[in-house]
């Protein structure tokens, strides 16, 4: 069991650390097209979709596929990196309180 737990936690860890390379990856290219094109999305536009497409889709509709795909990106990176965390935590703390 503890050895069990310590493997799942380590393979974990790892892919949070996966995660965030190929994540970081993806989301500066496509945060590169954004930034050559003066597109400035704040941490608002990712969690509110109403206020993106009020605010940034509207003054750059050249740009909405890169916009969208990054927004998407990072909220996906975040939704793994979270469900990860969770693992990471709750497989730890039963490591803890069975030893």
């Amino acid at each position: 069991m503890v050895y069990f737990l310590m493997v799942s936690i380590i393979l974990c860890f790892l892919g949070l650390l996966f995660l965030n390379i190929y994540f970081r990856a993806k989301v500066m290219k496509a945060y590169r097209r954004l930034a050559k094109s003066g597109t400035h999305i704040k941490a608002a536009h990712i969690f509110d979709r109403d206020q993106l497409e009020k605010e940034v889709l509207v003054h750059h509709p050249k740009y909405r596929q890169d916009i969208l795909i990054f927004v998407d990106n990072i909220k996906y990176s975040m939704r793994i990196a979270s469900l990860l965390i969770v693992l990471i935590t709750l497989f730890g703390g039963v490591l803890m309180f069975t030893r």
